[in-house]
């Protein structure tokens, strides 16, 4: 019997389930600084304590096995490591963690998710279990999974895990008739978003957007944060030279997409893209070529309809605020549409929050 064989997709247990959350929960804080890594979080166990624990904080530092026995209070020969995604196999920025997990004498890992990479892939669980560690997978997957859909799109695409964002109205409006849109969700959910710009690489919007509403599309957060790439459409390059996003450029990457070129948009720092025909799938490949795991649309509607026509898509969070418009105002998504309800774009692994009054629908794109 090969030693694969050996390894067990596992239900958890009530104590497996409670050491993997917290390594999940201790995996969520290197949000914004890990991309195009994964977010990963480890936790040692012995004798039914946690000694130990750590995740992974930055691109190129340490792993998360390492920092838990970084931080672990004592000897942890013999103990239980918790560890979100399967331990590296391969050198890379730093040795694999599978051999610090067996040099330190880890008597059984328990994993929640196998790594897709090949370069990874059940290596380091047959790299464990070749040295008689016991090893089980499977414990909170689906979460484990989720907290890393990024991560697990690039690896195995190299295109950036795209999601569209937008706050609208209880009768579907994303600003009124005047085009005024600030603001329609409340201040709860404007952190929200500002948590979720502060884990996507980059931002897009249509021009429109800047132009309308002069869009800083920055992470206004305490504390740790990073600042997305901003990334415009700009087809005829009319861009105000006198835009926030434009000032600041050289302080916050802003790339603008257009078929036209503008030496001084350049020499104020703005990168300009140039594409005789803006094609948002030929950009996903660009963008995945810069390494730009994962990208957040806050566009208007027509940027909007533009993704989904184009099928970049992966994941919707859409906020609905207890308010009414009325009248003519815009609607989320433009373009032409579906013309019948079965080619409506269907969302999947839907869940649901709540900050005070309003709504958020999160859910993945159903493709296929």
């Amino acid at each position: 019997m090969s030693s694969l064989e050996n390894s067990t997709k596992q239900t958890s247990t009530v104590n497996d389930a409670y050491y993997m959350q917290r390594a999940i929960d201790l995996a969520k804080q290197g949000e914004g600084f890990t991309n195009p890594n994964p977010l990963v979080g480890a936790v040692i166990v012995k004798d039914e304590k946690i000694i130990g624990e750590g995740y992974h904080e930055q691109f190129g530092g340490p792993h998360a096995e390492v920092n838990a026995f970084l931080n672990a209070t004592s000897d942890v020969t013999g103990a239980t490591m918790y560890v979100t995604l399967e331990p590296c196999s391969h050198y890379g920025k730093t040795p694999p963690c599978a051999l610090k997990i067996i040099e330190k004498g880890i008597k059984k890992v328990v994993i929640s998710q196998l790594d897709p990479n090949p370069l990874v892939y059940k290596k380091g669980v047959k790299l464990l279990e070749d040295a008689g560690i016991e090893v089980t997978y499977g414990i909170l997957e689906e979460q484990a999974k989720k907290q890393n859909d990024i991560f697990l799109k690039y690896i195995q695409t190299k295109r950036p895990f795209v999601a569209l964002k937008y706050a609208m109205t209880l009768d579907g409006k994303i600003a009124t008739k005047t085009k005024d849109s600030k603001w329609i969700t409340n201040e709860k959910s404007r952190h929200f978003v500002h948590e979720l710009r502060n884990r996507y690489m980059a931002i897009m919007v249509g021009v429109n957007t800047i132009i309308h509403d002069d869009a800083k599309l920055d992470t206004r957060l305490e504390g740790k944060k990073r600042d997305p790439i901003r990334i415009i459409i700009d087809e005829d390059l009319t861009i105000p030279k006198d835009a926030y996003v434009v000032k600041t450029a050289k302080s916050q990457p802003t790339w603008i997409v257009s078929k036209n070129y503008d030496q001084d948009l350049v020499d104020l720092g703005v990168r300009i893209i140039q594409m005789p025909n803006i094609d948002l799938n030929q950009l996903m490949d660009l963008l995945g070529n810069e390494k730009i795991d994962s990208l957040l649309i806050e566009g208007g509607a027509y940027t909007h309809g533009a993704a989904l026509e184009a099928n970049i898509v992966d994941k919707v969070y859409a906020f609905v605020a207890p308010k009414l418009f009325g009248g003519n105002g815009l609607s989320p998504v433009g373009k032409d549409g579906v013309s019948l309800v079965k080619d409506a774009y269907r969302l999947e692994n839907i869940t649901y929050q709540t900050f005070d009054e309003d709504i958020l629908i999160e859910g993945y794109i159903r493709k296929g």
